[in-house]
């Protein structure tokens, strides 16, 4: 694709995002700045077509831009600048008052709200990912293949589960897997736990480790269950959106995506492995599960170390320059919050 065509779909993008209709030949002249024939335009938006970047809606001569289309102009054609929060715009530069050392679930919540009302979308912020180290572990044999697994955490709380084995075990066994993990693990995080049982159990039997690691993953469950995982905000603003507002059916299909949460965790926890601000747009792959949807996201820190993942999600027709910054700065101010001495 030459420099002109580049121009023009950037101008295309552009012009769509801030007023919402499909772009005619004669407006792209002008809001592209090139002096070119309405058919020279009109040949190179057919050639943009043809390449699947733009796209011709029924009831209007003018284009709109497509998920790989949006994908390009993020990609190539966006100067969004990193901004630090102390030069921040003034209504960014407030978000530093409602962001002060505190609870973290305060600074989590406060962060959501602050996505959704600078952004006019939703803001969704995951909650900092605790360590789960166990104090104690116990495996009660309660009948064939059947174990109840006892946690007790540095803090004293106990979690039970039962957990189903591959074989059935005895009591002895089970003492003897318990006083191994005692031993070697107590006071270590249950990933750790994981991650070292995969390379330091050679010398017990197979069934075990496959013992102990069905307890690690139970246990993990169980010492994160009940948690608030996720903190959304702002799910009525799309009400306002024009993109959604007509179509009852999509509204329906992302309040439910905001209500399960569960897909909304997956993608966030895609975007907490990723380093910076990341777009993922609906439509070009699947980890935005609806088409006319776009995330922006950027993971958090909490002493140097990823814990969370803070975003904005709204139509693909959003100021992505802008929603860069915004979650730049918000993540840079959580980081900031949390890692504070308090």
């Amino acid at each position: 694709m030459d420099d002109r065509a580049k121009t023009l779909l950037k101008a295309l993008v552009e012009r769509y995002i801030a007023d919402g209709q499909p772009v005619g030949s004669r407006t792209l002249s002008k809001a592209s700045g090139l002096e070119l024939s309405p058919a020279t335009i009109r040949n190179v938006m057919a050639d943009l077509e043809e390449l699947g970047l733009i796209a011709s809606p029924h009831t209007s001569a003018g284009r709109v831009p497509t998920a790989r289309g949006y994908r390009l102009f993020v990609d190539t054609m966006l100067t969004a600048r990193s901004v630090d929060p102390q030069n921040a715009p003034p209504e960014m530069s407030a978000a530093r008052g409602q962001l002060q050392p505190d609870q973290p679930q305060r600074v989590i919540a406060n962060a959501a709200h602050l996505l959704s009302s600078l952004s006019n979308f939703v803001g969704v912020v995951t909650a900092p990912r605790k360590a789960s180290v166990f104090h104690h572990i116990e495996f009660l044999r309660l009948g064939e293949r059947r174990v109840l697994l006892i946690l007790v955490s540095p803090e004293g709380d106990v979690q039970n589960r039962v957990i189903m084995t591959a074989r059935d075990h005895s009591q002895s066994e089970l003492v003897e897997a318990s006083n191994y993990l005692n031993s070697h693990y107590a006071g270590l995080a249950l990933d750790a736990v994981r991650e070292r049982l995969q390379h330091e159990v050679e010398a017990l039997r197979s069934e075990i480790v496959a013992l102990m690691q069905a307890a690690v993953q139970a246990g993990t469950e169980a010492m994160t269950e009940g948690a608030e995982q996720m903190v959304v905000s702002g799910e009525r603003n799309l009400l306002a959106v024009q993109d959604f507002g007509s179509d009852l059916g999509s509204l329906r299909k992302l309040f439910d995506l905001f209500e399960r949460k569960t897909e909304l965790m997956r993608l966030l926890d895609v975007s907490t492995r990723a380093e910076g601000v990341r777009i993922y747009i609906g439509g070009e792959s699947r980890v935005v599960p609806f088409e006319s949807l776009s995330v922006v996201s950027a993971p958090y820190e909490l002493d140097g170390q990823v814990v969370g993942t803070l975003a904005v999600i709204g139509p693909t027709r959003m100021p992505y320059d802008r929603m860069i910054q915004i979650v730049d700065i918000t993540s840079r101010l959580v980081s900031n919050a949390l890692s504070t001495p308090r």
